[in-house]
């Protein structure tokens, strides 16, 4: 018998992807699954391809039935796992897929998110510096967003070398419909997302804005300076100074989401101020190095530029970058699948680390084709 596992929100995607990687761990036991709409129903009603949970129902979304577990999954909206968790045992290990938890500022959290600051928990993005062993120490944990997680992937390497410019980041990022989650909404509807690319929530407007700068300002503060009289000779008269002596400066995103037709994955394309004397060279020796023997995070060939089908159904994060001397730009571009280590996996992931368990069990690195 392994961990005993209890999922709550388990009826949405997020929640249903957590279902199917459980169902197949080696080292985990699924114990009540809760979901409030739900409750009462056989888990195979929402989720037919589960055939491994068939005779299991759900039960409501409370403390009681879930208090028993070893480790808790809250897959809920933002402002419901924090009332949840407050009703848990201390034993109980926690890891929570909604936002509740992430942000260290209450400013940051009542600009984008109703109701009281909950406060932060650890940050369960293993492969960012020191990140996993206090994750394994933890036992409460917040899983990152999936676009930040992309974002921060992406861009945490090169601004903690140094290589890229805090002040001026800009992230495009195309996610698949199922992102928005599993409620019923006119312009999620086949006819109307089939077909066509749309922006939502432009101009600043997305929470998960203030949790990459958050995450990004920690890799800034973490990173070397580089003094004027240290820096090499220019590749082009283009690209500015962007490292001047004393600290660092606050990280500043502009993010735009796109809706794409297709059900999962996410493309984020990142692009910041390249530092004097840096090119495409330095950029992925940054990267390699930073995620050296990192089992989920790929830095793809030299010329070689992701895409979301390489990373369906898997836990993978697949990385490029380049260095525009033209423009002064670094371009860091990430592919995930947004129920994968965009949401579920890296669920799995971080639970891995605080049972003592293999980090990868219950995981893989290889998407799905076609």
């Amino acid at each position: 018998m392994g961990a005993r596992v209890a999922v709550a929100g388990a009826s949405g995607y997020a929640g249903g992807e957590l279902l199917r990687l459980l169902a197949a761990h080696p080292d985990i036991e699924i114990g009540p699954v809760a979901a409030s709409s739900s409750a009462g129903r056989p888990v195979t009603d929402v989720h037919p391809h589960l055939t491994q949970l068939t005779g299991q129902t759900f039960v409501p979304t409370a403390a009681a039935p879930l208090s028993g577990a070893d480790l808790v999954f809250l897959a809920l909206p933002a402002g419901e796992s924090a009332a949840l968790a407050a009703q848990l045992p201390g034993p109980v290990k926690i890891v929570d897929l909604g936002p509740d938890f992430r942000l260290a500022d209450p400013a940051a959290w009542a600009r984008f998110y109703p109701g009281p600051h909950a406060g932060q928990w650890e940050y369960g993005l293993p492969e960012l510096p020191a990140a996993r062993a206090r994750i394994q120490a933890a036992g409460r944990v917040a899983v990152p967003g999936c676009y930040a997680t992309a974002a921060i992937l992406a861009l945490a390497p090169l601004l903690g070398a140094g290589l890229a410019g805090p002040s001026d980041i800009v992230i495009v990022a195309a996610s698949g419909t199922s992102g928005a989650g599993r409620a019923a909404r006119p312009e999620l509807l086949g006819s109307e997302v089939m077909g066509a690319v749309s922006a939502y929530q432009a101009g600043g407007a997305h929470r998960h804005t203030p949790e990459m700068e958050q995450a990004l300002g920690a890799a800034v503060a973490a990173g070397p300076r580089r003094p004027t009289a240290q820096r090499g000779p220019r590749e082009t008269v283009n690209a500015p100074s962007i490292m001047p002596d004393g600290p660092p400066g606050p990280v500043t995103v502009s993010f735009t989401p796109l809706l794409v037709p297709m059900p999962r994955g996410i493309l984020a394309t990142a692009t910041a101020r390249l530092a004097d004397g840096a090119g495409t060279g330095a950029l992925r020796d940054a990267v390699a190095r930073a995620y050296a023997g990192e089992p989920f995070v790929r830095l793809l060939p030299e010329g070689s530029w992701p895409t979301t089908a390489a990373t369906a159904g898997s836990n993978a994060v697949h990385l490029q970058v380049a260095a525009d001397q033209h423009a002064g730009r670094v371009v860091a571009v990430a592919a995930l699948d947004n129920l994968g280590k965009g949401a579920a996996g890296q669920a799995v992931q971080c639970a891995n680390l605080m049972l003592g368990l293999a980090e990868t069990a219950g995981l893989t690195a290889n998407g799905v084709a076609p």
